[in-house]
Order: C-alpha cells, then structure tokens, then sequence
C-alpha cells in the first residue's frame, strides 16, 4: 500500500521533512521513495506543499500517516478532524516496597507449620499474694515535708 510519510532530512539538531509518497513496507529512513510532495520545516515554519499531486494520489487511495494527516488539516488540503499521534499513557501501579516476603516453597517445605494454641492466664484470686517483702529491698527515705 502506498503511504505519503515524512522522511527527515536535515543535519543534527535541525530536524527538517520532505514529504514523500512511498511504500508502506520501506523502512522511513530507506531512502526509497516514488515521488516528492513537499517539504516541512517546523523551525522556521517553511511549508512547502503540492497541493494537485497530494490531491491526485488522495484520489487514487492513498494513505496518510497521523502526522502528515494533521499537517493537510492545517494548510486546508483535506478537509477532516486531526487525529491524536501521541500514544496513550497507560497506568503503572506504584510499586509498594513494604510488601513481606513469602517463603520459597523449599523453606516452607523444610519448616512444618505450627498452629499457636491460646494458653489461659490464672484468675486474680489464684495467684498467691506475697508473704512479706523481700529482705534485699529496702524502703527508700521519705522526703522532709516544709511547711
């Protein structure tokens, strides 16, 4: 199938476009192309479109790339929606770095689960009240009261 693209051509960090009517199946940077349509420069907004050739091979079914779409849209050579070129940005989940970590089934084959069985403390009453005091303890001195 028959694509009008954009094929960059420029030097570096000076992007510039040649529109040009290619095969679908060449790679952008191919060198491959069946007709030159125009040129794009963002930088220094030089556009330079022909408008009957990009017409004529609209006619014979040609597609258009999402860029090249939206540019026809602003310089009036088709007359359409733009369409959004940008990609969807999906949602990441944070990633919840407290998480605890389950044994590897190696280790949890090695240990054998132990079930807790609730021990029952004695009542009050059954606990014995101290005797007396202990010996080694001794009460420490009360503080003068001032009046």
């Amino acid at each position: 199938m028959l694509k009008i693209r954009l094929q960059r051509v420029g030097r570096k960090h000076e992007p510039a476009f040649r529109l040009v009517l290619t095969d679908s199946k060449n790679s952008t940077k191919s060198g491959r192309f069946k007709e030159i349509l125009g040129s794009y420069d963002a930088r220094k907004d030089v556009d330079l479109v022909k408008t009957d050739r990009v017409k004529y091979w609209l006619s014979q079914g040609v597609g258009l790339t999402g860029s090249v779409h939206n540019l026809f849209i602003k310089h009036k050579v088709i007359d359409a929606k733009k369409i959004n070129v940008l990609p969807k940005k999906t949602y990441t989940a944070p990633v919840a770095e407290a998480i605890p970590e389950t044994p590897k089934k190696e280790e949890a084959a090695a240990e054998p689960v132990v079930e807790e069985t609730p021990v029952a403390e004695p009542a009050a009453e059954e606990i014995p009240a101290p005797d007396t005091a202990p010996a080694e303890s001794t009460p420490a001195p009360e503080a003068p009261v001032v009046e």
